[in-house]
């Protein structure tokens, strides 16, 4: 499969996400749909670890617990709780902040001081955020649910520099995998703690089953044959698609509709995004298959 399509799959793969726990979130709370999500999708990635004959390996639980926290437990519990009461939509948008914390994170525990751009998409992100929130029209209830958002993105971040600065000797397939166990030891606390929900509807099982195994395990797998093919930096790109797929699936399956200031937001977000990343859509185009 072309690169492009690979990437528009995954993002709607990942832009559907949001539309799972936004149909699934209010029957099962935040607690089990997300402690569900990670068992089905760490099975999921451990019948293809088994049928490739790739193996987790014991010296490297530290990284799979740490990674299990903040790649996978926090942000996916983060986000089911803002599924609660957040459109799908909106998710999707705030979504794309995580190079923006990435910045950030790099900044002030490495001590990478940001460039004169790389500062104006942060304050265009920052704005972004502001005028998604105020445009949207959502009510103070609704201000801890986009906290629990960017709190998720937070923890990407925190996640992808401990990965590049202590874990660089996993492979991506087992860093994946690793940490989705990881998160289900995170989340067995809370599963005790949390109330059992009634016998949900056919519906809610389905959106839970497509949620683990297509919008995270079969999501990952593709995220890695993306990076295998065009490299990390130009994958990267699959961050300013989830929010269109995101806006498109909620429009489609649960009417929502964003007003003109939640657009003007999320415009803004990307643009600050681009800013820090330094995306150029061409170089896309310019990217090769490699031979094989």
């Amino acid at each position: 499969m072309p690169p492009v399509l690979l990437m528009l799959l995954l993002a709607a793969l990942w832009g559907a996400s949001f539309l799972f726990m936004r149909v699934a979130a209010p029957a099962l709370g935040a607690v089990w749909l997300i402690g569900l999500r990670v068992v089905v999708a760490a099975l999921f990635l451990l019948v293809a670890a088994l049928a490739t004959r790739r193996a987790l390996q014991r010296p490297n639980v530290r990284h799979y617990l740490v990674l299990g926290l903040f790649n996978t437990g926090l942000p996916f519990l983060c986000y089911g709780f803002a599924a609660l009461s957040l459109p799908a939509s909106l998710m999707a948008i705030l979504n794309a902040t995580a190079p923006i914390w990435g910045v950030l994170v790099g900044w002030l525990w490495l001590g990478q001081r940001p460039g004169a751009t790389v500062f104006a998409g942060l304050a265009l992100g920052v704005a972004g955020v502001a005028v998604l929130v105020g445009g949207g029209r959502f009510d103070a209830a609704a201000q801890p649910a986009v906290v629990a958002c960017l709190t998720a993105t937070l923890g990407y971040a925190i996640a992808s520099h401990y990965s590049k600065r202590h874990a660089q000797g996993l492979t991506a397939f087992e860093a994946a995998h690793g940490s989705m166990w990881g998160a289900a030891l995170w989340l067995v606390p809370p599963l005790f703690a949390a109330p059992v929900p009634a016998a949900p509807v056919p519906q809610v099982w389905l959106a839970v089953l497509a949620l683990g195994i297509a919008c995270t395990g079969a999501a990952y797998l593709l995220y890695f044959r993306l990076i295998a093919l065009i490299g990390a930096a130009q994958a990267l790109t699959v961050t300013f698609l989830i929010p269109v797929f995101g806006v498109l699936w909620g429009a489609l399956f649960l009417g929502e509709r964003l007003g003109p200031g939640a657009f003007g937001g999320a415009l803004l977000v990307l643009a600050g995004t681009a800013l820090v990343t330094g995306f150029v859509p061409a170089r896309l185009k310019r990217s090769r298959m490699p031979p094989g």
